[in-house]
């Protein structure tokens, strides 16, 4: 090869190698970012409704009984989608029972959602006029991100 060849080969490795460095910092950055504990969704909200410490407090208890409240309803989901995908193995199984066990699961996620309902509800009637504006739109985006998350799911 002669020179140039070999120069324009030497700038070319160092351009692409450049290149690598800038995207794995870019990739790395980004990754941190999304894992970063600011990002948790009750600290940004607390932070963007400029919340006092009485409503922080109040919010982080009706949270605590929210979830003891639903942590049965999570439990009793999770064994009827069990009982429900385990009747795959059962060749003769009716649609009748099978469209039973898919009514039962409906039935508790229609309960989940309404008690989720009625928390976010709740959670409302703690904060002013000006935080209540922000919080109806930050429960709208994150129903509208969870709703992306699901359709965006690819089969593998």
């Amino acid at each position: 090869m002669n020179n140039s060849t070999t120069r324009i080969l030497a700038i070319a490795v160092v351009l692409l190698l450049l290149v690598n460095i800038g995207m794995l910092v870019y990739i790395l950055k980004a990754k941190h970012h999304i894992y970063h504990p600011s990002t948790n969704p009750i600290e940004m909200l607390e932070k963007d409704l400029n919340m006092t410490e009485q409503q922080k407090t109040g919010i982080k208890k009706m949270r605590e009984d929210h979830f003891a409240a639903m942590r049965p309803l999570f439990d009793s989901a999770k064994n009827a989608k069990a009982a429900y995908f385990g009747l795959v193995k059962d060749s003769t199984a009716s649609d009748s029972v099978v469209n039973a066990y898919g009514n039962k699961i409906l039935a508790i996620q229609s309960q989940i959602d309404k008690m989720t309902f009625a928390h976010f509800r709740s959670v409302r009637t703690l904060l002013n006029d000006e935080q209540r504006k922000k919080y109806d739109d930050f429960i709208q985006k994150m129903m509208q991100r969870q709703g992306r998350k699901d359709s965006s799911r690819k089969e593998k």
